[in-house]
């Protein structure tokens, strides 16, 4: 495989797409990868990828039903019938059906950040200055574990606070206090949507994206 393929993964199964190829996948026959060719909730041309200039895209070949996209921090979005999305790294695609059929797609790493020292411009500072500690992260991997497991484990909700400290063997009061001041320092610290509705969903996007939690860490919670 050189720099310029595309590694697809199924199952057991590998697929080296080099560029000027085109890898598709469905329920139809005429797939480079058929999937669930019962399954009438699988579209027969779910998805296609293809190098177009120097980079790599999925394309949403469905007329009616979505794909779920999972980058590699565990966060999913949806690419609906005719977009079509980059692909950087190692990302995971995901048809639901009957069952969930996940492909794991290995694509050149994103391009190299630029250098901070040439950035101009007051630096930013949200969430600066926020330890973590071993118990807070606990807690956020026992709230965000289904965004670090991988295929039908992986769920991209927060577990609810009982679920979550059950697994810990905390009580429920000590880890909605701990998760609550945590919020409440990263609100201090500059960090949007630390509160409201949505807060936990946020909470695991930093988290997340951030490093403070990564997949290594699922061990904290398994031992």
């Amino acid at each position: 495989m050189s720099d310029a393929d595309l590694r697809v993964v199924a199952g057991d199964s590998n697929y080296d797409v080099r560029p000027g190829e085109s890898f598709t996948f469905g329920r139809a026959e005429s797939c480079t990868l058929r999937i669930a060719p019962d399954d009438s909730s699988v579209s027969r041309l779910a998805g296609e990828i293809e190098r177009d200039g120097s980079v790599w895209f999925l394309a949403n070949r469905s007329g009616s039903r979505p794909l779920a996209v999972v980058d590699r921090f565990g966060l999913r979005s949806v690419l609906a019938p005719g977009s079509r999305a980059a692909i950087e790294g190692r990302v995971r695609v995901v048809l639901d059906g009957a069952r969930s059929h996940e492909l794991v797609l290995h694509g050149p790493e994103p391009a190299a950040q630029p250098d901070v020292a040439a950035v101009t411009g007051q630096p930013t500072s949200a969430g600066e200055g926020v330890l973590v500690n071993e118990q807070d992260r606990l807690a956020l991997v026992a709230l965000f574990a289904g965004y670090l497991q991988e295929g039908d484990r992986y769920d991209p909700n927060p577990k609810s606070y009982a679920a979550a400290a059950a697994r810990l063997g905390w009580p429920r009061t000590t880890l909605v206090k701990r998760i609550e001041y945590l919020r409440s320092r990263l609100v201090r610290a500059g960090v949007p949507n630390m509160q409201g509705w949505n807060a936990l969903s946020a909470l695991a996007e930093y988290a997340l994206t951030t490093g403070l939690i990564t997949k290594e860490d699922l061990r904290l919670i398994h031992r």
